[in-house]
């Protein structure tokens, strides 16, 4: 490892954009430390002297530590974090149950909460800056008629809220906070869905790539004067009705 190498964490990490991230920071000479509830089975994950694979629902306190202390020991420092783990799911308002609602809490806040406390302390310790990118969802901002995400949709506007708060918190220790909102990728959770129907939901007709998401993080992550920003990648969802 050179001076020159950073490291990175990146929750969710196991497939989908997740792992689509952690293969483009390793090709960027990032160290990475990955995690997911059963990572270390993916088989979406190359081998590499510079990927540590951490086991654990990013909900619990107990396993951000874990996932902060592995990449202290492994690599020594901690300059960006990717809070990529997130639970979504639709139905009527009334109908998302107290179970779901802790589902929700715990792993789209909780699972935020934990491991960038302990992200940021390490920055702050470490006095070279850093960078935290969150992956929130361009509905937060403009529902949609028919897509039934309410619950969802207040932890993720939660993350929103959160991330310009943290990026005027500690602008001054050289550490920005941004967000990237999705609308439609083309991930595993949508290869059911009927790609018409998915097209529809944005004004540009099309569906994001996971590759575009992917590059939105890694401009974040890396552009050295841009924090408290959210970047809409969903096809111009956000902007209104169309």
């Amino acid at each position: 490892m050179t001076q020159k190498q950073k490291t990175i964490i990146i929750t969710g990490g196991s497939q989908g954009i997740g792992s689509a991230l952690v293969r483009t920071f390793l090709d960027k000479d990032y160290n990475v430390v990955a995690t997911s509830r059963n990572i270390t089975k993916s088989k979406e994950l190359p081998a590499s002297p510079r990927l540590a694979l951490v086991d654990g629902d990013i909900g619990l306190f107990d396993t951000a530590v874990n996932v902060t202390e592995t990449a202290l020991q492994k690599f020594g420092s901690i300059d960006a974090l990717v809070n990529n783990a997130g639970v979504f799911f639709t139905k009527p308002f009334i109908e998302y149950t107290a179970e779901d609602l802790k589902r929700l809490v715990s792993t789209n806040l909780e699972g935020f909460a934990y491991i960038t406390q302990l992200a940021i302390k390490q920055m702050l310790a470490q006095k070279t800056g850093g960078s935290v990118v969150s992956i929130t969802a361009a509905l937060a901002d403009n529902p949609i008629s028919g897509v039934n995400a309410s619950i969802p949709m207040m932890t993720k506007g939660g993350i929103g809220a959160i991330t310009i708060s943290l990026a005027i918190e500690y602008a001054k220790d050289g550490i920005r906070v941004n967000a990237v909102a999705p609308g439609m990728v083309d991930t595993p959770m949508h290869k059911m869905d009927p790609k018409e129907i998915l097209k529809s939901l944005s004004p540009m007709g099309s569906i994001s790539t996971v590759q575009e998401i992917v590059d939105a993080v890694v401009y974040l992550t890396e552009a050295p004067h841009v924090t408290g920003e959210v970047i809409h990648v969903d096809g111009g969802a956000h902007v209104g009705r169309w």
